[in-house]
């Protein structure tokens, strides 16, 4: 099927250029991104991919993700019925979703690549998407996040009132998103044009992989846990357990550098750096016309705030006492992860240049202007604004692109401000479907990749409107 899309782009790309004169622009949007794909994407993937396969190798050697599988088998065992008991794959989407919840995006990404890895290993047909790749591919197209904290961001930089009210329809949205990705999953998976077919026995349907399947990968002989060992790695979580409340809780940290005696120390840097932190939500520039959150909602954001900025550390460090303990070389190891990350973005690379230039050929071309003013009489009969549809376009296809829409809507005076928090909405409660089809499929090299399109742009779908009606009830 993807071949068919890609193909179809291309030609309705460069036959609404050449009718509206466009070509020139469509040319460069192509090099353009073409350029981007690899210098932009994937060669900044390259080092985060390092550094997270890096991790996840010492959770793996340390015996932790399949610790996590064993506990959460009985819940993901239901979403993933082909992937056996006890498989790394499920501790590493885990993983992954809890990177998304929290909104660690560069975290989220090579999670999810690592456990892609961990599906093609169950895969008897190399090249084609098994059903559990394809579940999820849903669960990462709407991936649920507690602080859509750029869609925040953005709404308070253009002065919006209560831009943080926008969590609450992110969190209505992204799960009706997800729950619909699933379940057209199943539906479809079964279908005969989408059925898995053996390549040596053309039109037989290959069996799912048995929960006693004998392809699980080896345990490692780790060292065991003794007593010293086990104390050590329990004072190391109270230890972030402090450092969270310390995060949370700004007045506790400064009466702790008084009683050390850093307080000046802490003064000093702050002042000499003086951008805000990465992931902070940006002041609000009209904050006469905000209306100032109650103490439970800054309660609750702070010590959400302070989960999101601990997480990678904590992995980092417990990952690696956790692994230390039980007798793994954790240097050695964690290298031998990362020289997976680079393999992964050469992998990537071509899927990545083929589908963004694709893709570049329909919004540069106009074809998404021609487009709009056909589905504008059909949307008006569902309620859906015209003034939004742009987004609704834009956002399976470009996350660039969709951004840079969303600030055209927040920054035009004629747009309804509802329409304004329902855009936000729409960006934070869906995913650029097509860059995570490039990205995760071509990680291990899938081409046939049978529904995952369709399960992708009805969870799109339901995601958009559900973030518009939504905006409508709470903020019109």
């Amino acid at each position: 099927m993807l071949n068919h899309i890609w193909l179809a782009l291309i030609l309705i790309g460069v036959t609404t250029a050449a009718l509206l004169g466009r070509m020139g622009n469509m040319v460069d949007g192509m090099l353009k991104q073409a350029k981007g794909a690899v210098l932009d994407i994937a060669l900044p993937l390259a080092g985060i991919m390092m550094l997270f396969l890096g991790m996840m190798r010492l959770a793996e050697k340390a015996g932790l993700v399949s610790a996590l599988s064993r506990f959460l088998r009985p819940i993901f065992g239901r979403l993933f019925p082909d992937v056996p008991k006890d498989h790394p794959a499920i501790g590493a989407i885990v993983m992954n979703m809890v990177a998304n919840l929290l909104g660690l995006g560069n975290a989220a990404t090579p999670l999810g690549l690592k456990a892609m890895a961990h599906l093609d290993e169950l895969n008897p047909n190399k090249g084609t998407a098994t059903n559990a790749m394809v579940t999820f591919l849903a669960i990462n197209t709407s991936a649920i996040t507690l602080i859509p904290a750029t869609a925040i961001g953005m709404l308070s930089a253009r002065g919006l009132p209560n831009p943080f009210h926008i969590v609450g329809t992110t969190l209505v949205a992204a799960p009706c998103a997800m729950a619909t990705g699933i379940l057209v999953s199943r539906l479809l998976q079964g279908l005969p044009m989408f059925r898995i077919t053996s390549p040596a026995l053309p039109g037989a349907a290959v069996a799912p992989v048995s929960v006693d399947s004998p392809t699980l990968p080896q345990e490692p002989t780790l060292r065991p846990l003794g007593r010293a060992r086990l104390a050590a790695v329990l004072a190391l979580v109270l230890a972030f357990a402090g450092i969270l409340v310390c995060e949370a809780l700004p007045g506790v940290r400064t009466s702790l550098q008084q009683t050390l005696g850093l307080e000046q120390i802490a003064a000093d840097l702050s002042e000499r750096d003086k951008a805000p932190p990465t992931g902070a939500v940006p002041a609000v520039a009209n904050a006469g016309a905000e209306e100032k959150p109650s103490g439970f909602i800054t309660l609750a954001k702070s010590w959400l705030d302070a989960v999101s900025v601990l997480g990678i550390p904590f992995m980092l460090v417990f990952f690696a006492v956790a692994a230390a303990s039980r007798g793994v070389p954790v240097y050695e190891e964690f290298v031998e992860g990362a020289k997976e990350g680079w393999q992964v973005v050469v992998r990537i690379m071509p899927y990545l240049v083929a589908m963004l230039v694709a893709l570049a050929t329909v919004r540069f071309s106009g074809a998404l202007a021609i487009l709009q003013k056909l589905l504008t009489p059909v949307l008006s009969l569902i309620h859906f604004p015209a003034e939004l549809l742009p987004m609704a376009l834009m956002r399976p296809l470009s996350g660039s692109g969709s951004s840079g829409v969303m600030a055209e809507i927040l920054s035009d005076p004629s747009v309804a401000g509802w329409m304004k928090y329902a855009a936000a909405t729409m960006y934070g409660s869906t995913e650029t479907t097509f860059y995570v089809l490039a990205v995760y499929f071509g990680s291990v090299a899938v081409r046939r990749t049978r529904h995952a399109v369709v399960v992708g742009l009805c969870a799109d779908a339901v995601g958009l409107l559900v973030a518009v009606w939504m905006a409508r009830l709470f903020f019109a």
